[in-house]
């Protein structure tokens, strides 16, 4: 009987850790819902300068690479193909509807080392700094071939910031 009990206490903290993670991000996805929408990809997007398969990896509050920000479809890590072209960045996301962010909300873009859940070789993530709404963020990829995405993603930002690793 001993080992039964000690199973089922187990198994309960278990759900009891489960349902509290569940209500953090619950309550997460509460505190940022007055956050805009990312726009939709336009019908047109002009001159495409690249499409770079990789990984989206988070998008964050600007300044605070360890404040995921979690509406949207932006809070979780997903493979993608990302599609620059001259009117902004295309991010499809399995499973949400695909986020065009348009090249005059990109602020700069940068390599960095790390994001939340996520540290890498020197320089091997691309920082986008753009504004989602009134909402100052930065978002992390993972590319195969980060020196072209960096280059053409330039090109849309041409204030590009070299980020300081910690």
């Amino acid at each position: 009987m001993d080992k039964q009990v000690s199973a089922v206490i187990v198994i309960a903290a278990l759900v009891l850790f489960l349902a509290l993670i569940a209500l953090g991000w619950r309550s997460r996805k509460g505190r940022q819902s007055g956050i805009a929408a990312p726009q939709r990809v336009p019908a047109v997007l002009g001159v495409v300068a690249g499409t770079f398969p990789g990984f989206y990896v988070a998008t964050t509050y600007a300044g605070d690479r360890l404040n995921r920000v979690a509406v949207h479809g932006l809070g979780f890590r997903a493979k993608t193909e990302v599609v620059v072209a001259e009117t902004g960045v295309v991010v499809p996301i399995a499973g949400q509807p695909e986020i065009f962010i348009p090249a005059a909300d990109i602020v700069s873009v940068a390599r960095a080392t790390w994001t939340i859940d996520r540290v890498v070789e020197t320089d091997g993530l691309t920082m986008l700094a753009w504004n989602l709404g009134d909402t100052a963020v930065e978002s992390y990829f993972r590319v195969d071939d980060s020196a072209a995405f960096l280059a053409a993603l330039t090109v849309l930002a041409p204030t590009t910031t070299e980020r300081e690793t910690p």
